[in-house]
């Protein structure tokens, strides 16, 4: 992609503003601190850290060997840069940025709403829960896998008495593993990823040997456990009742035979998605990564998106995972800070660079160890629920390709309201366009994307009044 540099910005007083207090966004602060800039950080959170790293509350007193398990010195470390900065910075936690124009982000805290103008913008918006639909996932009880791990952080309690884990991907185990530990009752685990796809993919999975050797220490003690572990299943139902909710879930497993498991909650995912909406709404391009089936942001090596003065890092451009999120938010501010013509060392800038391209092989390797599992879009029976906001069902998103030519997703969403609830399509969006182009027979490329909206994310409103308080800048 063409370099997007900033130009004509004002040294004195420039107005950069950071999206997302997690590893990149952290790093993007203390590397422009360190340069003199002093940067605006606007957290959806309550608190830094991020969702792999997220704080737990005030008053809370776990340690972190027991809320982080093996990521506890990472998380430590970034907490400690975190608490320096904070001070220096101007920080606004609980601040919801639920839309932007050029020059300037629409802001909601508890109620009140704010516009925040900015010159350079770097977002760290991180990454979000990656989906696949299966037939009672709409029952109470049923939880992704990101949501399963936040109650567990964020509130010390299990989404279950009885939980079972199903999906793919590193997070499959990370959260099934952090369950184990904190002593919930974890009743199995359920990959649809088959083993023949892990060796094929060690070579790549070697990149990092160290992290690799984490998740077969992860493994190793849900074996050890006695924690049954399937590997290589088809997903069929979530079991239950509409006035009760979850009581089992039944998958096929590879052999064949139809195993069908007790419980009372089920944790879902598959990987990860980028929170591209604010890129979006931006005018940021996008592109399509085969690797992985989805849209990712279309950034240059040091995260400058197509969008002059609009950088982005971590999760939120493309899925690496936390140290890659950090060394991701360093590089963005290198590049506003070469792009402002300020000093640089070159040297980090290469070391930065180096530590992504060993991280990017290792993503390829998990994508192709765990890969999403499009066919099960294909698979999916016409009564069951696509969209859990709207309760659209598969059969009411194929008449919509079949009846009335939407064979692109957002005419689809015109016609069948998939991805106009709660959740902007988060959790939605992607299957449904697996579904789509699984009925009209092309490629998911195809079928194109969802637009982002505005709000983002739904919005908190004063009931007796709404405030709207305008930011002026100096």
């Amino acid at each position: 992609m063409a370099t997007a540099r900033v130009k004509n910005l004002p040294k004195d007083g420039l107005r950069v503003v950071i999206v997302g207090a997690g590893p990149a966004g952290t790093r993007c602060a203390e590397t422009l601190m360190g340069a003199g800039i002093k940067p605006i950080l606007l957290d959806e959170n309550r608190r830094d850290g991020g969702q792999i790293y997220r704080r737990q509350p005030e008053g809370f007193t776990r340690d972190y060997a027991a809320l982080y398990g093996s990521e506890a010195e990472k998380a430590r470390a970034l907490h400690q840069s975190f608490d320096r900065l904070r001070e220096q910075i101007d920080y606004r936690p609980d601040t919801l940025v639920w839309n932007l124009t050029p020059g300037q982000l629409c802001c909601v805290s508890q109620g009140k709403h704010t516009t925040v103008d900015y010159d350079a913008l770097i977002l760290c918006t991180g990454a979000t829960d990656r989906l696949m639909p299966i037939e009672g996932w709409q029952l109470a009880g049923t939880y992704s896998l990101g949501g399963a791990q936040i109650a567990l952080k964020a509130q010390a309690v299990s989404i279950g008495r009885r939980v079972v884990f199903l999906g793919s991907g590193p997070l499959l185990y990370l959260v099934a593993s952090q369950y184990l530990k904190a002593g919930a009752k974890v009743n199995a685990v359920l990959d649809t990823s088959p083993l023949r796809k892990r060796i094929a993919a060690l070579p790549r999975l070697l990149a990092r040997p160290g992290v690799l050797f984490t998740g077969m220490k992860l493994l190793a003690k849900l074996y050890l456990a006695g924690i049954p572990v399937h590997l290589g299943v088809e997903p069929q139902q979530v079991l239950g009742e509409a006035a009760t909710g979850v009581s089992g879930v039944s998958v096929r497993t590879a052999g064949g035979a139809t195993l069908q498991l007790d419980c009372d909650a089920v944790a879902l995912g598959y990987h990860l998605r980028p929170e591209t909406q604010l890129a979006d709404l931006a005018g940021c391009r996008l592109r399509f990564d085969e690797a992985t089936s989805q849209w990712l942001l279309d950034t240059d090596e040091d995260g400058r998106t197509s969008v002059r003065g609009v950088y982005a890092a971590g999760d939120g451009s493309v899925i690496r995972g936390a140290d890659a999120a950090e060394y991701g938010g360093r590089l963005a501010a290198l590049a506003l800070l070469r792009d402002l013509h300020m000093p640089v060392d070159a040297g980090l800038v290469a070391k930065q660079r180096d530590a992504l391209d060993v991280m990017d092989e290792f993503r390829l390797g998990l994508a192709e160890a765990f890969p999403w599992p499009s066919k099960q879009a294909k698979a999916l029976p016409d009564e069951a629920i696509v969209c859990r906001c709207e309760m659209i069902t598969a059969g009411e998103l194929r008449s919509a390709v079949s009846e009335k030519g939407a064979c692109e997703v957002n005419r689809a969403k015109a016609f069948s309201r998939v991805g106009m609830g709660r959740c902007q399509g988060r959790y939605c969006s992607q299957a449904g366009a697996e579904v789509i182009a699984a009925a009209a027979g092309v490629a998911v490329e195809r079928v194109g994307r969802q637009r982002g909206q505005a709000p983002v994310k739904p919005l908190s409103m004063l009931t007796e009044e709404i405030e709207l308080v305008e930011e002026v800048s100096p």
